[in-house]
């Protein structure tokens, strides 16, 4: 339980936090417990996390700010390993070092200077650039869905995949529950967007056809009527055998005759 000192001075800072949010980071107590801190840092643009949605956790001791907390980044990155405390000078594996002058905004904008750079700790993880962009890239859908492990289901999406267990959720077939407790206006954002992309909920893969409608028609097989989608392929792929001939005629014409010309030439003057 909180000290008086500490429940005072974090909910001051959470009504600064709220009043005057540190560029692409969110924060806020738990409503159960105003020692555990929910933050979201947005990837930066310039980053190979531009645009990702990391989730974490901020864990404060009952005597801050005398003390730092605990910092857990859940959501994976490719910097960080998941849900594992993280060794860095703003946080508990340094008590000695901490100053209780910094507050919960100091604290993330360490945090998310630390991620863009390649300083490793403890915690912490070497992925390439690609990489870190993939994990990106899948981040809404790993908070919204814990790594896969739902049961909800996108609209006009048949799932291509069964993953009970969630690669690699906070709590291995969660669901995204602990997302949504805490960040429902979020999660709510990242299901549209799953319904938009047609994303499945299980893989986090787009199901949207690649192939455009013109080439999928070209793959249909006759169905035995002369007007059927089949047919019209079958005309498509005789049209276009016959329209380089029906282009090119004259230009074969021409050059058939001057190969002509210039090989009576040759054999006359040879005589």
């Amino acid at each position: 339980m909180a000290t008086r000192a500490a429940h005072k001075r974090l909910a001051r800072e959470y009504q600064g936090i709220s009043a005057n949010p540190p560029p692409f980071i969110s924060a806020h107590p738990s409503e159960s417990n105003i020692l555990e801190w929910h933050y979201i840092l947005t990837g930066p643009p310039g980053t190979p996390y531009v645009g990702g949605q990391y989730w974490g956790t901020l864990v404060f001791p009952p005597d801050y700010p005398f003390a730092p907390p605990a910092i857990r980044m859940h959501t994976p990155s490719g910097r960080f390993q998941q849900s594992t405390r993280l060794c860095l000078s703003i946080s508990d594996f340094h008590p000695k070092s901490f100053n209780p002058a910094w507050g919960v905004s100091t604290i993330l904008l360490g945090l998310q200077s630390f991620m863009t750079s390649e300083e490793m700790t403890t915690g912490s993880l070497a992925a390439s650039d690609p990489e870190r962009k993939m994990f990106a890239a899948r981040s809404r859908w790993w908070n919204s869905t814990g790594g896969g492990s739902t049961q909800r289901a996108v609209p006009g999406v048949v799932s291509t995949g069964s993953n009970a267990r969630g690669f690699g959720a906070i709590r291995n077939g969660d669901g995204g529950k602990k997302f949504r407790e805490q960040w429902p206006e979020l999660d709510e954002e990242n299901w549209k967007m799953m319904e938009a992309e047609k994303i499945d909920p299980a893989t986090g893969k787009s199901v949207v056809p690649l192939c455009s409608p013109e080439t999928a028609a070209l793959g249909k097989r006759p169905s035995g009527s002369g007007n059927g989608i089949g047919a019209t392929a079958g005309q498509v792929a005789r049209e276009a055998g016959q329209g380089w001939l029906g282009r090119y005629r004259w230009h074969i014409v021409l050059v058939a005759l001057f190969s002509y010309v210039v090989l009576a030439r040759v054999l006359g003057e040879a005589k």
